[in-house]
């Protein structure tokens, strides 16, 4: 296999290991779901029981995306994880299960995740 098949297989597997450790822990609490692009950071508070999206937030809503203009991609992931944390909190959510998917735990998925734990998530 070449190099980019191998990495497509690694995120593939991670992906699944995650997907199982989330189905045991998820039955009562909401997913806090990360999703990493080149440019941009996406999170979402989802109730899979009832199938929708309860809080979202990411660096292309117009009001995070004005204030991330300055800041690199990890700050900004940071201010992305407070600014889904407060709307969690403000909801009535304070524990979720966190699916970071197939992505590694370190850099913008780390920062996101310290930035939601610091507005009041527990996870």
């Amino acid at each position: 296999m070449g190099r980019v098949q191998d990495k497509h297989e690694g995120l593939k597997k991670r992906k699944a290991r995650v997907g199982r450790k989330i189905k045991k822990a998820a039955g009562s609490r909401l997913r806090l779901n990360v999703v990493r692009s080149n440019k941009h950071i996406y999170a979402n508070v989802v109730d899979d029981i009832a199938g929708k999206t309860v809080v979202s937030a990411s660096t292309i809503v117009t009001d995070i995306k004005t204030e991330v203009a300055e800041l690199d991609k990890t700050a900004a992931a940071k201010l992305v994880g407070e600014r889904v944390g407060a709307l969690a909190i403000k909801n009535g959510i304070s524990e979720v299960v966190f699916d970071r998917g197939g992505n590694l735990y370190h850099g913008r998925v780390k920062a996101l995740a310290d930035g939601a734990r610091e507005a009041g998530l527990k996870f």
